[in-house]
């Protein structure tokens, strides 16, 4: 093998060649971690956490892989495995039928290198100092917060000297081509204007913005570009963090993943996506109609090209009817005009840095930002949590908004989640209970969805995994 302490990585290629056995050093996080902490990781080869690593790590060897399909990811390389070994000058992680495309030329590319790292650094973190310290009582909305600070400040997201700069990008793994170009243009536009971008870290919506950003950043000389991804356990096989992502964070949670994004976000643009998008844009809108957020600035915009304009003309409708007029306020649609887009976000930006400025409040933390318990409480899809949804007409905006983010969370869920898509097989379609104008809303919505290929990569076939009942 090569001397690891230059390359930081060495591999031996597996008669197949489509797997290679590894030996990698960290960079970037980890570097230095305790015999104590060591230990635990040996000792859990068989627990909770080491299938969690396992699971995480995979996902990032598996970088630009074009499948969606969790269980195939995982049956393929079935004996991939991890291990941890002490020595004197840090940290060694072992390698067993890795996936050979992380590597090139005996050495495992940079990039990929550093989101190992970024995984292990979370889930040791999570798994000692947030989940088993006794510290924080996630039953009160404040202690979730400080938590997600703790866990983002941890992984060295948070840097108090920069400006309000980040715009955050949601939108589906599964866009078609003119669509995934369209990201790119505005990323580029974006990256012009000196902005950096946090996304999902996955391909699709979550990529192109990144690499247009890229493009925009090497003209205007800018050599610290930020390309944040944040990711969560549950999606990270599906959604595996493409290579242009420089800072990684894997979150505990689908709730606290989303509360990371409207924290250290300054702005946010929604491309077009399937239920995972209408999740977010759901989530958002229940934050920011809760008058406590009423004057705060937070620039809003949905986007796409001249093809997608039906897709954001369906969201508004649903929007509109699902929690009324003020929740449409809240945002504004661009449609095929990624320079626009550009501009109006960095006027928007403009004004939340006034703002934070006037009122002394930090630029890379939105602490100001009110999110109700409901929204930072997780959920767990099952048939019966899914059928006691209430999405009742006369409920609050507010409420409304909390249960359709659960709805669509379930549905992320049954399309990604191996434990959920087991369920499924087990017990049928999740039955989804609603009625009146929202029924057809939904329907319609989620029918469109299916037939725009929104659900799975465009490859694979889809089996609804619901039903509507009124």
């Amino acid at each position: 093998m090569q001397d690891a302490v230059h390359t930081g990585s060495s591999y031996l290629r597996n008669e197949s060649g489509e797997t290679v056995d590894a030996e990698v050093w960290p960079e970037g996080s980890l570097e230095v971690l305790s015999q104590l902490e060591v230990e635990r990781l040996r000792s859990e080869s068989e627990g909770a956490m080491h299938t969690l690593l396992r699971r995480c790590i995979l996902a990032v060897l598996n970088s630009g892989a074009h499948t969606d399909d969790t269980r195939a990811v995982l049956e393929k390389h079935k004996k991939f495995a991890v291990g941890f070994e002490q020595q004197d000058r840090g940290l060694k992680v072992t390698l067993k039928n890795a996936p050979a495309s992380a590597f090139v030329d005996g050495k495992m590319i940079r990039g990929i290198r550093e989101q190992v790292f970024s995984v292990l650094r979370d889930v040791v973190f999570i798994s000692y100092e947030i989940e088993e310290s006794g510290r924080f009582d996630f039953d009160t909305s404040e202690n979730v917060t400080n938590a997600v600070f703790h866990i983002l400040r941890n992984a060295r997201l948070l840097q108090p000297t920069v400006e309000s700069n980040i715009v955050v990008c949601w939108g589906g793994h599964a866009i078609n081509r003119v669509e995934y170009e369209y990201t790119k243009k505005v990323g580029y536009e974006l990256g012009l204007r000196g902005l950096n971008v946090c996304t999902g870290c996955g391909p699709g919506a979550m990529k192109g913005p990144m690499k247009g950003a890229t493009i925009g950043h090497a003209k205007q000389r800018i050599p610290n570009g930020r390309y944040i991804g944040i990711t969560e356990p549950g999606i990270i096989a599906a959604e595996s963090p493409n290579p242009i992502v420089n800072a990684l964070v894997i979150m505990p949670d689908i709730e606290k993943r989303l509360e990371a994004f409207v924290r250290t976000g300054h702005g946010i643009i929604v491309f077009p996506g399937g239920v995972g998008t209408a999740e977010e844009i759901l989530y958002l809108l229940g934050v920011l109609l809760h008058p406590d957020n009423a004057d705060l600035p937070f620039p809003f915009l949905m986007t796409g090209p001249a093809a997608s304009a039906a897709y954001f003309e369906q969201i508004d409708e649903f929007v509109g009817a699902a929690l009324g007029p003020e929740a449409q306020k809240r945002y504004q649609i661009i449609i095929d005009d990624p320079e626009t887009v550009a501009r109006t976000m960095r006027d928007g930006l403009e004004e939340v840095r006034d703002f934070r400025k006037q009122n002394r409040d930090a630029y890379h933390y939105n602490w100001r930002l009110r999110i109700d318990h409901s929204f930072q409480q997780e959920f767990e899809a099952t048939h019966a949590s899914m059928a006691a949804l209430d999405l009742s007409p006369d409920l609050p905006a507010h409420t409304m908004a909390a249960n359709l983010r659960r709805l669509f969370s379930g549905l992320v869920s049954a399309n990604v989640r191996e434990d959920t898509i087991l369920e499924i097989e087990k017990q049928g379609p999740f039955e989804i209970r609603a009625s009146g104008q929202l029924m057809q809303l939904l329907d319609k919505l989620l029918a469109g969805f299916v037939e725009a290929g929104r659900m799975k990569l465009a490859s694979e076939s889809y089996t609804p995994c619901y039903t509507l009942r009124s």
